[in-house]
Parts: structure tokens; C-alpha cells; sequence
């Protein structure tokens, strides 16, 4: 089953035409430990700088 994962971070290397992430995982944490409250406190831990 394909999972569609949006993203707009164009210098990231997973980065696809469509905002489309194209990694084979996903890891993203919540910035003040393992719970968020809303989507400002997580973090993509996948994003790796396009070269």
C-alpha cells in the first residue's frame, strides 16, 4: 500500500515535483519530548539538504 506524504521543503533531497515526499521512511519527533499538542511542536528528523 503506497502512502502519499506531502512536503514543500524544495531543498530537501526527498523532495518530488507535486510536493511529494519521495523517502522510503518518514521519522518526525515531537519537539518537547514524545507528544505534540499540535503540528508547530514535531519535527521531520528525514530531511536531508539537497545538494
Amino acid at each position: 500500500m503506497k502512502i502519499e506524504v506531502k512536503c514543500n521543503v524544495e531543498n530537501c533531497k526527498y523532495w518530488a515535483e507535486g510536493d511529494e515526499c519521495v523517502a522510503d521512511s518518514i521519522f518526525v519527533i515531537g519537539q518537547n519530548g514524545r507528544e505534540a499538542a499540535n503540528v508547530e511542536e514535531t519535527a521531520c528528523k528525514t530531511f536531508e539538504k539537497r545538494e
